[in-house]
């Protein structure tokens, strides 16, 4: 049943679907540059946790194997209220944005985010994004570093396109346009999602989670996707603000990732202070999907800086890898973050 509420200081609307989310609530809300879908999770007086996918991704395909895995859970909600902020016309049942509306610019879609923010009453809050969302997120908290907690980014994009991605993405746009969303599309964006350990050949079937996705990116509508994909592409590059940024940073690349080489100039460019960086081997981009228990470890390290901790009925858990001989002790240095993350190596095969 669909419940709809109006709020006074704003034209934006709220559709209740509990059933549909597994007691998650989703809202549509009315922005500057289109409608956004926001799927709300966990207790709404806790700190809020905002999570922003990449391409043709939504939470469900971008955040699930994050958010199923038991410790991260109960992490993550033991300590946020998480607000899943699709890109325009990516959420689940979306339809086709009319072509005549306005293609919006990254920028448009990071100031859509405020307008979330101020929709649910939302001071600072901590940002998860992926890739391409994980450069929107960025850019948000370059423009609004009062609204920003701390950040959380998986195989990140801080430069504009180089040549050679500016090319891939004009061959997508291309498939995309005249074919939808085809075999051919669809192997463009498991590439670049998903190492090659999990994309499988012609011996070794693909695994559950990339069939999963594969199945997810037939919902998406070309139009809305396309749209995503043109801000992404005329992106531009923000390697100079990064400097200044004084949020806490985290971030997360896999070697296999195409973005890998990406991951690392921004972390050059961040401020050392307050930034860290993990590799995962044998890993793609989408670090949530493919390796989630690499992201344990760090993730609770990082919280351990704001006073944030997973609660103590876990901390015995046979099946967690944060037991304290699995921990580095480079990470176990106090230093502004709370502690100090070195760049470290995390395996595929964690000790159970």
């Amino acid at each position: 049943m669909f419940t709809t509420a109006m709020p006074e200081s704003n034209d934006s609307v709220s559709v209740d679907m509990e059933k549909i989310y597994l007691g998650g609530k989703e809202h549509h809300i009315r922005t500057g540059c289109g409608t956004v879908s926001v799927i709300v999770y966990g207790d709404p007086d806790k700190p809020a946790l905002i999570t922003y996918p990449d391409l043709a991704l939504n939470y469900m395909s971008c955040f699930q194997g994050l958010f199923f895995c038991p410790e991260a859970a109960s992490l993550l909600l033991h300590n946020f209220c998480i607000y899943h902020i699709s890109p325009p016309g990516h959420e689940l049942g979306a339809a086709a944005i009319c072509v005549k509306d306005p293609v919006p610019s990254a920028e448009d879609l990071a100031d859509q985010i405020i307008e979330v923010l101020n929709y649910f009453g939302l001071g600072a809050v901590m940002c998860m994004g992926v890739t391409a969302g994980a450069y929107i997120l960025t850019l948000f908290a370059m423009k609004y570093r009062e609204r920003v907690l701390g950040l959380i980014l998986v195989s990140p994009l801080c430069k504009a396109p180089s040549w050679t991605e500016w090319f891939y993405n004009k061959v997508m746009s291309n498939l995309l346009y005249f074919y939808g969303m085809c075999g051919l599309l669809k192997e463009c964006l498991l590439q670049r999602y998903f190492s090659k350990e999990v994309r499988g050949n012609v011996e070794v079937a693909e695994s559950e989670i990339v069939q999963a996705c594969r199945k997810l990116l037939d919902e998406r509508k070309r139009t809305n996707v396309l749209r995503f994909l043109e801000a992404i592409n005329q992106r531009l590059d923000i390697s100079d603000g990064l400097k200044r940024l004084k949020c806490r940073t985290l971030i997360f690349v896999g070697d296999s990732s195409p973005f890998h080489s990406e991951a690392l100039y921004m972390t050059s460019k961040l401020d050392r202070r307050y930034s860290a960086l993990v590799e995962v081997q044998a890993c793609g981009s989408m670090v949530t999907e493919e390796q989630p228990h690499a992201m344990l470890i760090p993730m609770e390290y990082f919280f351990m800086g704001y006073g944030l901790y997973r609660p103590t009925q876990f901390s015995d858990s046979p099946r967690s890898p944060l037991s304290p001989s699995c921990i580095s002790p480079e990470l176990l240095s106090p230093e502004s973050m709370g502690l100090k993350l070195k760049p470290i190596k995390t395996r595929v095969s964690l000790q159970v």
